[in-house]
């Protein structure tokens, strides 16, 4: 819940500063600004992506944006189950499939959030908890070219905190193996992100790490010069 009008000139300068960067960039700003940062982009190699979405592709359901109304406003991405999505609204694992499935039928490249909180961590339930999240969040159907995982340790996002490399490699590696199990061989390819507390200081070091193909960038994201440092990474 970060940005107004004046946010659209640090995603045109995040725009110029990569523009000759070989990479996938997607900013994925508040609802409020999606169609005008879609026009403040366009013929760039940024791409502009929702937060959310609703499952339902329409109907009685006052304050919530559908799948096909992020398109409309010119999204090509959507975030569904992120771990603030999951805490301050209740989200469970069926409610984040249905926002995927809703994502991936309007077109939508999806990206969906797994991950454990400190408590599960702290009693090395972690990959228990991921592993379930993935089987009850990730639609039955997706492929690795319509859907990416992004793996969010909720006890490093906000925090300053970030997992070290050999917990990163570990769930990295348990993700892409569930997914492999449950979606097919396939995922083997899939791409899996990171997002915990991902800083233009330690980028380049969790996006060298095994199985990491991407970052979900939080904080460092709403300013350009530590954006495209990390794009640059």
């Amino acid at each position: 819940m970060n940005g107004l009008q004046a946010a659209l000139a640090e995603a045109r300068a995040t725009a110029e500063a990569v523009a000759n960067l070989d990479r996938d960039v997607v900013i994925c700003p508040p609802a409020t600004l999606i169609a005008d940062m879609a026009r403040a982009l366009e013929g760039t190699n940024v791409s502009v992506g929702g937060q959310d979405c609703h499952g339902a592709e329409s109907g009685a359901h006052t304050g919530d944006i559908s799948a096909q109304m992020l398109v409309d406003a010119g999204a090509s991405y959507v975030i569904v189950g992120h771990s603030e999505r999951r805490a301050d609204h209740g989200e469970a694992d069926a409610s984040v499939c249905d926002k995927a499935q809703a994502g991936l039928s309007a077109g939508l490249k999806t990206i969906l959030c797994v991950g454990e909180t400190e408590e599960f961590r702290r009693k090395g339930q972690h990959l228990h908890v991921v592993e379930s999240q993935i089987d009850g969040s990730c639609p039955r159907h997706a492929t690795p070219e319509t859907l990416a995982i992004a793996y969010e340790p909720v006890w490093a996002i906000g925090t300053g905190l970030t997992a070290g490399p050999a917990e990163i490699e570990e769930m990295h590696a348990h993700i892409r193996d569930r997914l492999i199990r449950t979606l097919g061989p396939q995922w083997e390819n899939g791409l899996i992100l990171y997002g915990g507390s991902v800083k233009p200081d330690n980028a380049a070091e969790i996006l060298a790490l095994e199985g990491v193909g991407g970052v979900l960038v939080g904080g460092a994201s709403l300013k350009a010069a530590d954006f495209t440092k990390i794009a640059s990474a």
